[in-house]
């Protein structure tokens, strides 16, 4: 597993917990193993098409990536990145999920990617974009699972297209190593 291509995370997911209403009303206490089990079950056979869902947080990746490409000099780094780092993280928690754990890895690689880099520049709003198209690409295809030895292909060639961003890019790495 990577660890944000080297490099030290710029962005760190924040927990909010909310006050749990439910919980304050039927009490405290377990879940029995027969509920849990059927649960389990219920994960398991889940038939239901991840397609529509997978392409809405795919359009709002292809958004956050549009907003980025025609930001100005005075648009707000954060801003433009959260705006593809949202629709990453849904792919990323709902692609297992339903049964395409090949979604899930491509768009942990990329919140990676994302929470390392100090500014959405062109360069590496294009690797964004290649994350992008190939994840679409599983969606649509319907690849479920890892993809055998083709996925491990295209998680590897969009790993090493941000290695390469790093290499040749190391100023974005600074910016983020210096920020507060």
């Amino acid at each position: 597993m990577i660890d944000h291509y080297n490099q030290k995370p710029r962005r760190k997911a924040e927990f909010i917990r909310p006050p749990n209403t439910l919980k304050r009303k039927v009490g405290s206490g377990g879940l029995s193993e027969e509920l849990l089990n059927k649960a389990e079950a219920l994960l398991e056979n889940n038939a239901v098409d991840f397609r529509p869902l997978g392409e809405m947080y795919l359009e709002g990746l292809k958004r956050g990536i549009d907003a980025a490409r025609a930001a100005s000099d005075k648009a707000d780094p954060e801003e433009l990145i959260a705006g593809m780092l949202y629709p990453g993280m849904q792919l990323k928690a709902n692609g297992g999920m339903f049964h395409y754990p090949l979604v899930t890895s491509l768009a942990d690689h990329l919140i990676q990617f994302l929470e390392v880099i100090a500014e959405p520049d062109a360069h590496a709003v294009e690797i964004v974009e290649g994350f992008h198209t190939t994840i679409r690409a599983v969606i649509l295809g319907q690849v479920k699972g890892d993809g055998g030895r083709y996925g491990a292909e295209l998680v590897t060639a969009l790993e090493d297209a941000c290695y390469r961003y790093f290499e040749k890019y190391p100023e974005n790495i600074e910016a983020s190593r210096n920020a507060p």
